[in-house]
């Protein structure tokens, strides 16, 4: 086929803009932690955010000191994981009324979630690798020579729920960020002097209070958690009987309209608290959805009765 000069031009600019599209699909997304300090530092005020260093890990918290004439404590703000210490679930109200009635805040930016951690736990070495292989290659002469076992006897498939399970590496690998992060927050906190207290969230709040189970050195005066659960069936269900062991009194909040895992596992709570006796323990529940005003209002009543009760 004999084209004109203009004509394959054209067909040269087709076949490089395509070349440019492919391109484009393997450029490696920006990281969603760096979307979130970029965001912070541009938009809240500069005397508000503070650098911290968690090993080599370099993250954004945002600061405020109390109004009141005397201070009462510092509140450590975490937030739910892959959300903003500015959400409308509660977290950003906290962050600001608290410094009116005592409370200096420290709210704490979430890390990265990776997907497909590396299990850098078990390293293979090179002889076992080649007796895995050889055993590999054996298994496989004798499936060669084995008849396949009739249809009746194979396994039934097995059916699963449309809820997401997070896997357990998952939960370990951001669970070690996390805890990272936190300990670098707690050390900075360390400098005002007075009363800790924990205001964790969602996911973040059940990894914390699984952390506070193996009994660490950073001591709490008080640890509020908001809708605290974890995405993984077992983890989840072990985390009732967790949070009843933890050393720090403890406020169990949950919304009637939050997670679903949340609510399921209210009453089992209950029951661990009686069983360990964890007289400082105190469950509330709030009506609606966690980014209503109305709620907003009433947690800090809740807040601010609970710590009053204690200091």
């Amino acid at each position: 086929m004999n084209l004109k000069p203009a004509h394959r031009l054209a067909y040269a600019a087709c076949f490089a803009l395509m070349g440019n599209v492919n391109a484009a699909d393997f450029i490696k997304p920006t990281p969603w932690s760096s979307l979130v300090t970029n965001d912070i530092q541009r938009f809240l005020p500069s005397d508000e955010v503070r650098t911290l260093l968690a090993g080599e890990d370099e993250f954004i918290s945002l600061y405020r000191q109390s109004m009141a004439a005397s201070q009462r404590g510092i509140v450590l703000i975490i937030p739910d994981w892959q959300h903003l210490p500015t959400n409308n679930a509660g977290i950003n109200f906290l962050r600001k009324q608290l410094n009116e009635i005592g409370y200096a805040t420290l709210a704490m930016t979430m890390p990265d979630i990776d997907w497909h951690p590396v299990d850098v736990t078990t390293p293979e070495s090179p002889e076992s690798s080649e007796a895995e292989s050889t055993t590999q290659s054996s298994q496989q002469g004798d499936e060669q020579s084995t008849p396949a076992p009739p249809a009746e006897t194979q396994q039934a498939p097995h059916f699963v729920t449309g809820e997401p399970n997070i896997s357990e590496a998952v939960l370990d690998d951001y669970k070690l960020k996390l805890i990272a992060r936190f300990n670098a927050l707690y050390n900075s906190a360390m400098d005002e002097g007075g009363n800790i207290i924990v205001v964790a969230q969602g996911a973040s709040a059940g990894l914390l209070i699984e952390h506070y189970a193996s009994f660490p050195n950073n001591e709490l005066n008080a640890f509020i958690s908001l809708g605290s659960y974890l995405p993984n069936s077992v983890r989840n269900q072990h985390l009732n009987a967790t949070l009843s062991t933890i050393s720090p009194p403890l406020l169990d909040i949950f919304y009637s309209e939050g997670n679903p895992d949340t609510l399921q596992s209210v009453k089992d709570r209950k029951r661990w608290v009686r069983k360990h006796a964890k007289y400082d323990y105190r469950q509330r529940e709030l009506f609606g959805v966690p980014s209503e005003p109305e709620q907003h209002q009433r947690l800090l009543k809740e807040v601010d009765g609970f710590l009053r009760r204690l200091f």
